[in-house]
């Protein structure tokens, strides 16, 4: 390989490396979000940046690179989400009675929150988790997800129904994805 492509990998190397170094740790946060899972977050930081960076990853912004490495993220937990879904169709499988515990959570808060979102199902929890932690709009959450408007409405009604029973009343969000159309005469007036 002749020098400029050396030091384009060295470039990529070190980008890959800052986002790692910088973001690993909040990248992990958001995959235990999706999986309720520490070792399962970790392995799905690693699988979306390998994929990220095999795929685009040269030339591009690190913000950038973060953002696509998250959406990366929740897609490969969807995915993974629906092929287990199918190898329990055709296997039985004994459901692990152990509870989900995030070492690195320090608050009481945090860990309530953990055990509420382990309780949810599969669905419910990555629409939640679209939804107010990446701040997507119910269009946007049908989109990312493969579903249906009205199933992800579903998914967010069950979900903060279930989450207000083990956490208490949750004030409600802001409604963003609400088109206000006015009629032709009121535009006039």
């Amino acid at each position: 390989m002749d020098l400029g492509g050396m030091s384009v990998k060295r470039s990529h190397d070190a980008v890959l490396g800052d986002l790692v170094r910088d973001r690993g740790e909040a990248l992990v946060r958001y995959g235990y979000l999706l999986t309720g899972d520490l070792a399962s977050a970790q392995d799905l930081v690693q699988d979306a940046v390998v994929k990220v960076f095999v795929r685009v990853g040269r030339g591009r912004a690190p913000d950038f690179l973060e953002a696509y490495v998250r959406r990366t993220m929740a897609t490969l937990a969807i995915d993974r989400h629906r092929g287990r879904r199918r190898r329990q169709r055709t296997e039985q499988l004994l459901a692990d009675p152990s509870p989900v515990v995030d070492p690195e959570a320090s608050t009481a808060t945090r860990l309530d929150l953990a055990e509420a979102l382990a309780q949810l199902g599969r669905q419910e929890r990555t629409a939640v988790v679209l939804r107010f932690y990446d701040d997507l709009t119910v269009p946007q959450i049908a989109s990312r997800m493969g579903l249906a408007e009205g199933s992800v409405k579903r998914y967010l009604a069950n979900a903060m129904q279930r989450l207000e029973r083990s956490l208490g009343p949750i004030d409600d969000p802001p409604r963003d994805d609400v088109v206000v159309k006015l009629s032709a005469s009121r535009r006039k007036g």
